[in-house]
């Protein structure tokens, strides 16, 4: 029993050193089939989910489900740190419990207790080890419990560096495209007089942004499940629409050069294709984000815009074919994350976030020439 007892808590603690060091250290995916790490995250996601598909849409649930992704951070911490306790207190144990006590009769609950004083290095010295074996774990558990604390340290910074860089180019959205973002107000609002230098400008930062986006998420997977800041936008409807508005240039506009849009069309569907691939969801086959008549609504929005369009079965046909390359992956992440994905062109009562506020009932004498203005233009 002891030999075995010794053998687990060598297997616990090299699993979770080898879980640790490849979550926070190694900034690669890794494709093994266990981890620790990912058996974690599919457990308690699904619990939460569950819980957030049963809420109704709106800000409840998004605040409900923001909750995640730190929450789990902290929690994903507490486990590597538990598991590697109990691991040492096992070694202890499988030595024969090689200390002496102010417990008359010492158990496997006296180990814990000194294996865990050791972890956070906090010495007590009721619990002394009084053979070599024993201080030598006991010193060898205070200096990895040195070495995780430091590592977690460093990691949770780097974590909130990557989602506040992340969060930038989605905040510039809501001027640049609405709210929620769509491709059809996108283009509107930069090819409305003929500007499509400045909208290729514009995506060539979000080629940066969808690249940035793919090495990140697959190296720290737990950003994938930090939310936006603000309401009805979201990282998943950001790179949802820079692939509409990209797919709508190489096929249906006229007058924007197709070779940008592109290169930002490839690192965006690579960064879909490969984030659905690290949580195992399979793609969405069945997805119709937009039908015949919502294409044709969307021609004539453009069109009245002043953009030329080619529209056609023929045009129909081709912007199918390049939305199946990449609809189907997001459609599965959005499913997976909850998080849904905009539409092709703005609702009619559309207001974007920074013409609100919640002190516009403070605010109702006050002219919105000025928005309405800038929206126009």
């Amino acid at each position: 029993m002891l030999i075995l007892a010794f053998i687990v808590g060598i297997l616990l603690i090299l699993t979770v050193l080898q879980d640790s060091f490849e979550a926070i250290v190694l900034p690669r995916r890794v494709s093994r089939k266990f981890r620790l790490s990912r058996f974690f995250y599919i457990t308690l996601w699904s619990s939460w989910a569950m819980l957030g598909r049963k809420m109704r849409p709106g800000n409840r649930r998004e605040y409900y489900l923001s909750y995640f992704g730190p929450l789990s951070l902290i929690l994903l911490l507490v486990v590597w740190a538990s598991v590697l306790v109990v691991g040492f207190a096992l070694l202890q144990w499988g030595l024969g419990s090689q200390f002496s006590s102010p417990e008359k009769v010492v158990s496997f609950t006296t180990d814990l207790y000194l294996s865990g004083t050791t972890f956070i290095t906090l010495g007590l010295g009721d619990v002394i080890p009084h053979a070599g074996p024993a201080r030598f774990l006991v010193v060898l558990e205070a200096g990895t419990g040195f070495a995780f604390l430091a590592l977690v340290i460093g990691y949770v910074p780097v974590i909130y560096q990557a989602f506040s860089r992340r969060e930038i180019n989605i905040s510039l959205l809501d001027a640049r495209a609405g709210s929620p973002s769509t491709a059809a107000e996108m283009l509107r609002r930069h090819c409305k007089a003929n500007n499509t230098v400045e909208l290729v400008a514009y995506l060539r930062d979000w080629e940066k942004w969808c690249a940035e986006l793919l090495e990140s998420h697959l190296s720290y997977p737990v950003l994938t499940y930090y939310r936006s800041q603000h309401e009805r936008q979201s990282w998943l409807a950001a790179l949802t629409t820079v692939l509409d508005v990209c797919a709508l240039i190489m096929v249906v506009l006229d007058d924007v050069p197709i070779k940008p849009a592109k290169f930002i069309f490839a690192i965006a569907r690579h960064t879909a294709v490969d984030l659905a691939q690290t949580y195992g969801t399979p793609p969405n086959m069945t997805t119709k984000r937009l039908s015949q008549a919502d294409f044709a609504h969307l021609c004539s929005v453009l069109t009245e815009n002043g953009i030329a369009v080619c529209d056609g079965p023929e045009v129909e046909q081709k912007l199918a074919e390049l939305r199946g390359m990449y609809e189907p992956f997001v459609e599965a992440l959005s499913k997976h994350l909850i998080m849904a994905l905009p539409g092709w062109t703005p609702p009619a009562d559309r207001v974007d976030d920074w013409e609100t506020s919640a002190w516009d009932h403070f605010l109702e004498s006050t002219p919105r020439t000025l928005d309405r203005a800038i929206r126009r233009e």
